[in-house]
């Protein structure tokens, strides 16, 4: 298999410029693609800001034409199903075949974003309905979606319309076990060492993750020389 890799840009600060450069570095360097998280604060941490994902996105798809670019994971809830497809069709607009919907649908620790803004928090059941719904949506318009999560009814949804599961931060054989049911792919923090960052890569390949996205930071360089090596 093909691995591919990405990064989690560094979009929990005051500007952009630390997160566009590290794009600029990665599309330079040949990584893959390029991914924003989806939150109205870092979790645990309402003082600190966050950039709104698709603005940050839509910016990078037209800079950069070689990146692929998605959310890690734009969550269910923030805003109304519609208005959510409506923003992953304005961006696969803007880089046709180079986005990636990444999809969640949140849990208790996510739920001080919605009450601290008056934005109704549904039942579980209600938030793995949405899932199915926008997912369904996109896809018939040929949008790549993955379904992240741990939750075994959250994976089942993506295992029923045959698309990619996201696991954060498992063990490689939690990922080699969730392969057996469809395609998969990784996202977590990087290893500090460079040969640890590429054991874990070629592990990862090894169990048959089709994309490794790390947190930032990363060591580009190293993951560009691991991808070339493919």
């Amino acid at each position: 298999m093909n691995l591919r890799v990405g990064v989690v840009l560094p979009t929990f600060r005051d500007s952009l410029v630390e997160a566009l450069g590290v794009a600029a570095d990665a599309a330079r360097l040949g990584i893959d693609g390029v991914f924003c998280y989806d939150h109205l604060w870092p979790m645990g941490d309402r003082s600190r800001p966050a950039f709104a994902p698709f603005p940050v996105l839509a910016h990078l798809a037209a800079t950069h034409p070689g990146l692929t670019v998605g959310t890690l994971v734009a969550r269910i809830g923030l805003v109304s199903d519609a208005v959510l497809e409506a923003q992953f069709r304005t961006l696969a607009y803007l880089a046709p075949g180079r986005v990636i919907a990444a999809l969640g649908t949140g849990d208790k620790l996510n739920r001080e974003e919605n009450d601290a803004y008056g934005i109704a928090y549904g039942s579980a059941d209600e938030r793995r309905a949405s899932l199915a719904s926008v997912a369904d949506s996109l896809q018939r318009v040929g949008i790549e979606v993955w379904i992240g999560g741990l939750a075994a009814a959250t994976r089942a949804i993506a295992h029923d319309r045959d698309l990619t599961v996201n696991l954060w931060g498992v063990s490689i054989e939690e990922l080699k076990e969730e392969a057996k049911n469809g395609p998969v792919t990784w996202a977590g923090p990087a290893p500090a060492a460079r040969e640890a960052l590429q054991e874990h890569l070629e592990l990862a390949s090894r169990a048959n993750a089709s994309w490794v996205v790390y947190g930032w930071p990363v060591d580009l360089e190293a993951l560009a020389s691991f991808k070339h090596r493919l």
